[in-house]
């Protein structure tokens, strides 16, 4: 069968066969992108690149004094998130944002995040405090905890362990600078040869 038959079986098909009017669905909601998911998305920036107005002093989701905290990134192996939990990690860096107002331990946080990676630092503790008598309770808790998810280079943090400051601290693990990466790699490929 050549190309002109088929088209001809083709249209004797479909001759009986009306177009349709409209062929596309009108979207009842038009998608609205707020304020937070703006935030959210410049929260995407490493701490290279960040400007501490992408992390907001206006709203986080609050938690109470004693409240234990975590969070893990995808990709964080859980025994590396065990370590970090149980407090196993040298703590190479220390941050205190005792008697700060937010705007203050926000800047401090990103600034000393921003040195600790130029350093290769990559477990540090920061120490907010429980906020007990703070107004509303566990105010720069909530923030540090909310700031803290929003800095893509923060690959996880818990609360810390008694003696290291318990739910007024937070154990935090940084990635891994491109440096850092590069040589662990070169270091397993000679072990494979």
């Amino acid at each position: 069968m050549s190309d002109s038959d088929e088209l001809d079986l083709f249209r004797e098909m479909m001759a009986d066969v009306s177009p349709l009017q409209q062929d596309k669905v009108e979207s009842r909601h038009k998608h609205q992108v707020s304020e937070a998911h703006l935030a959210r998305r410049l929260a995407a920036q490493t701490l290279t690149e960040s400007d501490p107005d992408y992390l907001s002093i206006d709203h986080a989701e609050m938690l109470k004094p004693d409240d234990m905290i975590e969070f893990k990134r995808d990709g964080v192996q859980e025994g590396v998130f065990r370590k970090l939990r149980l407090g196993k990690y040298e703590i190479q860096g220390r941050l205190d944002l005792h008697r700060k107002t937010l705007q203050q331990a926000r800047d401090e946080v990103l600034n000393f995040l921003k040195q600790c990676q130029r350093m290769d630092i990559r477990t540090v503790i920061i120490v907010h405090g429980k906020g007990e008598r703070s107004n509303p309770p566990a105010l720069m808790k909530s923030f540090v905890a909310s700031w803290l998810t929003q800095i893509s280079d923060v690959m996880g943090f818990h609360s810390a362990l008694r003696q290291h400051g318990g739910t007024g601290a937070l154990y935090v693990m940084l990635k891994k600078s491109q440096e850092r990466k590069l040589d662990n790699r070169e270091r397993h490929q000679r072990r494979q040869r």
